[in-house]
């Protein structure tokens, strides 16, 4: 099999806020008014993906003690512009 075939996805494992890991794939980054903003759907583990779950996660990036970590959105107007800017991307690139 040729190597431009193959994908190999971005994986992130995120850890929630009971302590549970899960890994997600990476979709898309964008800088937004000045913050940073990370797409990500959950990573398929099996080959019955066309039934999984494909809910897109958003998270923002925030630093915290020093460090950088990927946070929920707590401002549902902030959530809202962001959202909705990933999505119209995503149709973009769907319709390619």
């Amino acid at each position: 099999m040729s190597e431009m075939n193959e994908y190999t996805p971005d994986l992130f494992e995120l850890i929630d806020e009971e302590g549970n890991k899960k890994q997600f794939e990476l979709i898309d980054v964008a800088e937004i008014e000045g913050e940073q903003y990370f797409a990500m759907l959950p990573a398929v583990e099996d080959d019955d993906f066309l039934n999984s779950d494909c809910e897109l996660v958003i998270l923002k990036s925030v630093e915290e003690d020093g460090e950088e970590i990927l946070a929920s959105i707590d401002d549902d107007d902030e959530f809202e512009t962001v959202s909705r800017f990933f999505m119209e991307r995503l149709q973009e690139a769907l319709e390619e």
